[in-house]
């Protein structure tokens, strides 16, 4: 079996994943992919134990050479497609909170998640080093702005709270994945030299800056092209965004700066300028749907993928011992990421007595995570971080998905009481 037929395969399940949690679970598209893949991932392994000669050997990413299709390609994907949908106007009157949230809030979360790994592990007696755990605190900080999205939207909660919660997952998302991947660089590269704070923070900002421009560059450069393209020729608006994103975030590799900052900004401009008058219905019936087709669709094949990487990760149970430690370190991180720039903010500007409740719990992990986990170089401690990250996912998107709506109610019933 090549990589053609296993990407045929991952296709295959996607679609048949999206049919049933639309037509039999009718749950949540993050919440119902992540069931069906764990389910499938159990019976995957049960028929091994079962049936020897049923049983999967190991499909690890590396072997079928995945780790740049995800990276150069899904992750983009995804990255852009959520900003397309998210309207700057409406996030404007939200910005410093947004803003602050999505990079404080982030560095936060990276550093008392990471910190409390490194300590978690060596009690554990699991050996790994302090950057890798920082690696792990950032790439698993990004929520998931669809699942958060879908629920809330149930429900009669305050429109302050949820395009707080829209912005800030969208944001968080490419600040994470920067982040992520700075520190990775510096963790590869702590043999040859020290490096210091400021060259870190250099790094981290030049990488963010350069993004930013290539997105916003290219991000108008496409905006005018799908101005002077007629309207009609909705396949040519199509593979102009394609062309687009695939273009302008190699330019980004290329050039040494964030490919994913600049998948975000390319989004932002191209989603908010496609919505102006001029320009009316380049993305309302064609461009928005098909990113969000492209979203739904790879979003669950990388659920379909994490399922699937049980089978090849070490069952060990030190490793998933620390994945169930890991959760709760992971939620106290998300608190403090929280709570803390909202108490400092509260000072100039009110804010609604549920927010942090509803954006602690809701933070349910999604597409970037795992695709940043799967697409990690070979390390020492790499089977540690995709084990934590798997258990992480599985738990926020399952337990707290589902309680998600109980915690909303809730808060609402006693706001109005």
């Amino acid at each position: 079996m090549n990589v053609f037929d296993i990407i045929a395969l991952f296709i295959f399940l996607a679609g048949l994943f999206i049919f049933l949690n639309i037509y039999v679970l009718k749950l949540p598209s993050t919440i119902g992919s992540m069931i069906m893949a764990l389910f499938l991932s159990l019976c995957l392994l049960s028929a091994g134990y079962l049936i020897p000669s049923l049983k999967i050997d190991a499909i690890h990413i590396e072997e079928y050479q995945y780790g740049d299709i995800i990276y150069q390609i899904v992750l983009s994907f995804l990255l852009f497609s959520s900003a397309l949908n998210i309207e700057i106007k409406k996030l404007a009157k939200h910005k410093k909170a947004v803003l602050v949230l999505a990079t404080v809030g982030v560095l936060i979360s990276t550093v008392v998640i990471g910190t409390s790994v490194y300590f978690m592990l060596g009690w554990i007696g699991i050996e790994l080093s302090y950057l890798y755990c920082l690696v792990f605190g950032a790439l698993i900080s990004p929520t998931d702005p669809i699942a958060i999205t879908e629920y809330i939207r149930r429900f009669k909660i305050s429109k302050n709270v949820e395009m707080k919660i829209e912005g800030e997952s969208l944001f968080n998302d490419g600040i994470a994945v920067v982040l992520a991947l700075t520190l990775l660089d510096l963790a590869g590269g702590q043999a040859d030299h020290q490096l210091g704070f400021f060259e870190v923070v250099y790094v981290f900002l030049a990488d963010v800056g350069g993004g930013i421009f290539i997105g916003l560059v290219m991000g108008y450069i496409g905006y005018r092209l799908l101005k002077y393209v007629d309207n009609d020729e909705f396949h040519v608006e199509i593979l102009i965004t394609i062309t687009i994103v695939l273009f302008g975030t190699t330019m980004a590799d290329l050039m040494h700066v964030s490919s994913k900052q600049a998948a975000v900004i390319m989004g932002l401009v191209i989603g908010n300028e496609g919505r102006s008058t001029e320009v009316t219905g380049i993305a309302g019936d064609y461009v928005f749907k098909f990113w969000n087709l492209i979203q739904d669709s790879f979003a669950t094949m990388l659920f379909v993928l994490i399922g699937l990487e049980m089978l090849v990760i070490p069952l060990r149970f030190d490793y998933f011992a620390a994945g169930f430690f890991a959760v709760n370190l992971v939620l106290l991180g998300r608190w403090m990421s929280v709570f803390i720039p909202i108490k400092i903010l509260s000072v100039k500007k009110n804010f609604e007595p549920h927010t942090i409740s509803i954006m602690s719990w809701g933070t349910l992990r999604g597409g970037i995570p795992i695709a940043l986990s799967l697409t990690l170089p070979e390390f020492s401690g790499k089977d540690v971080i995709i084990t934590m990250t798997y258990v992480v996912v599985v738990w926020t998107i399952i337990y707290q998905g589902l309680t998600l709506p109980v915690l909303i109610k809730s808060l609402v019933s006693n706001n109005k009481n």
